[in-house]
């Protein structure tokens, strides 16, 4: 299958502006990419293009129409927001501190080192170099952090680095996570009227002549600002300002890095460096939204069975259950007081199950959102692995420290057994689809199968020459694979006890070098090895995905420059900074890694990327990748995919157009299913009418009805002709049912999105039904009595 990216899940936020456009939209940054979130919809998605570094700055233009995006290495994007297209690239010269749209939308103000530069915006022009460069200023005596269009687009207000705060009508925001709220009068201050006496001790002036040419240019000055201003208008330096009230943002040691007002909602919108992005009403100051962006770690991801949530554990914020269709999280479960290891969800698709390394293993209800069973130990243990079996009666839990697995009961909680054998910790566990055999992997160098209903004891051991990392079944059963620390793959014969091949994939893993790396990327043995595995349907290397091309990490690179090599090491490690905190977040906490010494940074905190899990939705349609930086969600991309079967020169769309005018929808249905051309398959579909359905379904070959299932789910999701869908559903299943079951594991991903479909239509129309009870059963007794009535 053809995958491409989808989404980036629970991305950490190293800072950068976010702007509200359109009333609804909240652009925001996540790493080096962007993220478009829906306030209205309650959904998000990341933009598909990538910057070379972290994003510093954008802005984008009063119709919503571009996106200028500036990352740390001062490389601009100008980006088509709703063709989510980049249209043009541009360096600046000096790091860029602002980032300003006109209000008519034709220049954007540009704050570059000192200096505040004027380019004329390149809109949908086709030009050589778009960027024109109109004027710069060059009187900032700092580097410029802020600036401001006045609605006519004549004046421009610049905010060095000096300032604290940024203004905003009456409002200032300082960066320790306070809003302070101005009061101003048009009033002239009243210079007049005496001058108030010296205080004691002050020395005589020596140069009151000096002081006296000062006030007359002043004077003067004034003179000639009062002229230019019209009857009924004041300047804003020449009223009265008295502060009215201040107000936290309730951000516990959290600075403010960014800050955003929308004049026309009269919202605020503020980013803080603990991630959160929170939305203000004006001026009452209330919270209308917090979104939180995780900056811990994820270190595992589970789908459930229909593939329509995904849930990931961190380090400390604990599990987050995720909406995959529309990006937003929708529970958020922090119970657990260390990292959580392992997810589970349960068969019944409303249980949660997740194993900590403080000891605990917890049931949560995807319904009533709460933790209603708790399975612990005798002894405190730190669990690695957790697994279910398929009736989900039994939860296994593999340990870190004692080297056993724990065997509880679902109903009552209970302790059932604990299973010895391993010698080292047991970092995978997953029970046979077909059987009650518990398959485990250790350190300890082997795989053992344990039998938990009927013995104690390992029923096989398979034994390793390297330390065992996971271990996983296939979906029928009748296959175990494991990945071993010297980068082999090993599949396994369960039934047998046979091993039936070995893939060798360390020289399948490309991995970047690190900064303080002695040696290539292709000669180092380091993380040369799988540390998690699925089975997909194929068992070749179809691609090999590149999860980053953010420079801001390190080990992304295959070659450093040699350029940057200094004899006291690479320049990039050099810390020339004159202090640790820079635009509120702090460099010393971004990348938690290993410490050489107490205090010591071996690469100045730059964050390593590493995948932690991988999961494939059961659909097959989408897989998601856990990962340091987040959860990359990847799903097919059929929009251009050409893949018939049975073609020769009679399968055209002519044909099927040709077939479908002269009446004859069975013909024109097979064609188009062999054409497998998914818009002219809907066409047939609902080119018959409800009366030949029957006779339509049952003569469909069973080689064709994959291809149909996947038409029927995608309509579900958006035809609004439910009923009639539902109808070719049902005749479908009673003419071929039999062919569905014995080729079930073929059909199952295009059943399971079936289902998904399905299931979703239906919570939706419950929901609508159960808010609207009341005028259904009015509009039902009002039907009756019209009818009752002479």
């Amino acid at each position: 299958m053809n995958y491409r990216f989808q989404n980036l899940l629970g991305a950490p936020y190293r800072g950068g502006n976010a702007v509200v456009t359109k009333n609804t939209r909240l652009i925001s940054p996540v790493g080096n990419r962007i993220a478009d979130t829906d306030l209205l919809k309650s959904q998000s998605a990341t933009l598909p293009f990538q910057c070379s570094s972290d994003v510093s700055r954008l802005a984008v233009s009063p119709d919503g129409a571009f996106l200028l995006v500036v990352d740390e290495n001062r490389r601009a994007l100008f980006v088509n927001l709703p063709r989510r297209a980049v249209l043009h690239r541009i360096t600046f010269k000096h790091p860029v501190g602002a980032l300003e749209f006109s209000p008519d939308g034709r220049l954007i103000a540009v704050g570059a080192g000192k200096l505040v530069q004027i380019w004329r915006s390149p809109g949908f022009r086709k030009e050589f170099f778009p960027f024109e460069l109109v004027r710069t200023f060059a009187d900032c005596n700092d580097k410029v952090m802020s600036l401001k269009w006045s609605p006519d687009s004549s004046y421009l207000l610049v905010g060095s680095k000096d300032l604290t705060a940024r203004v905003n009508r009456a409002y200032t925001i300082a960066r320790d996570s306070y809003l302070f709220s101005w009061g101003y009068s048009g009033d002239v201050e009243n210079t007049g009227g005496g001058e108030e006496p010296p205080a004691p001790g002050t020395p005589e002036r020596s140069n009151e002549r000096a002081l006296e040419v000062n006030v007359k240019k002043r004077k003067e000055l004034d003179d000639e600002e009062d002229g230019g201003v019209e009857d009924g208008e004041c300047l804003l330096h020449r009223g009265k300002w008295e502060l009215l009230r201040k107000d936290g943002f309730m951000q516990q040691q959290a600075r403010v890095t960014s800050c955003d007002y929308h004049r026309g909602l009269n919202l605020l919108v503020v980013g803080f460096s603990n991630g959160v992005f929170g939305l203000y009403q004006m001026p009452d100051f209330v919270c209308i939204h917090l979104l939180s962006i995780s900056k811990e770690k994820i270190t595992t991801a589970v789908f459930n069975e229909l593939g329509n949530w995904l849930t990931f554990g961190c380090a400390k914020l604990g599990q987050c259950v995720w909406t995959v269709s529309s990006g937003f999280c929708f529970v958020t479960f922090s119970e657990h007081t260390n990292a959580i290891t392992a997810l589970h969800f349960m068969a019944n698709n409303h249980c949660l199950l997740s194993a900590s390394l403080d000891g605990t293993v917890r049931a949560w209800d995807l319904f009533r959102y709460r933790n209603f069973r708790t399975f612990t130990t005798p002894s405190s243990r730190q669990f690695v692995s957790l697994t279910a079996d398929q009736s989900s009666e039994v939860i296994c839990a593999g340990t870190l420290d004692s080297f056993e697995i724990f065997v509880w009961s679902m109903k009552t909680g209970r302790l059932l057994d604990i299973l010895s054998g391993h010698e080292g910790p047991v970092h995978g566990l997953m029970f046979s689809p077909t059987s009650a055999v518990l398959a485990s992997s250790s350190w300890d160098k082997t795989v053992r199968l344990w039998d938990v209903f009927e013995s104690k004891g390992a029923v096989e051991t398979f034994p390793h020459t390297h330390d065992v990392l996971t271990v996983v079944y296939r979906p029928d059963g009748k296959q175990l694979a494991c990945s071993t620390l010297d980068g082999q793959i090993h599949f396994w014969d369960p039934i047998d006890g046979l091993l039936m091949y070995t893939i060798e994939g360390r020289r399948d893993i490309a991995g970047g070098r690190l900064a303080t790396d002695r040696r290539a990327a292709a000669n180092s043995s380091s993380g040369k090895y799988f540390t998690t595995l699925c089975y997909s349907l194929m068992g070749v290397l179809l691609r090999r995905f590149q999860i980053t091309h953010n420079l801001s990490l390190d080990g992304v690179l295959d070659f450093l420059n040699s350029k940057k090599m200094t004899d006291a090491g690479p320049l990039d490690l050099i810390d020339d900074d004159d202090t640790d905190t820079e635009e509120g977040v702090d460099k010393q906490t971004r990348g938690k890694l290993g410490y050489d010494l107490p205090g010591s940074m071996p690469n100045r905190g730059r964050p390593i990327i590493r995948t932690k899990c991988l999961r494939i939705a059961p659909t097959g349609r989408s897989f998601a990748a856990a990962t340091t930086e987040g959860v990359l969600v990847y799903s097919t991309d059929e929009t251009f995919i050409f893949d018939p079967t049975d073609l020769d020169i009679d399968v055209t769309p002519e044909a099927i157009d040709a077939a479908l005018s002269e009446g004859l929808i069975k013909r024109a249905l097979i064609l188009s299913l062999r054409l497998n051309e998914d818009s002219l398959i809907k066409k047939c579909v609902f080119a018959a009418s409800p009366a030949d359905i029957p006779a339509l379904a049952s003569s469909i070959p069973s080689r064709y009805l994959q291809r149909l299932i996947d038409a029927f789910a995608g309509l579900l999701e958006n035809c609004p002709h439910l009923e009639f869908i539902l109808r070719w559903c049902q005749e479908i299943c009673k003419a071929h049912g039999q062919s569905i079951q014995q080729n079930s594991r073929t059909l199952l991903p295009a059943l399971k999105s079936l289902q998904k479909a399905i299931t979703r239509m239906h919570q939706d129309l419950a929901d609508t039904c159960a808010s609207n009870e009341y005028m259904l059963r009015y509009l039902c007794s009002a039907g009756t009595r019209q009818k009752g009535s002479p």
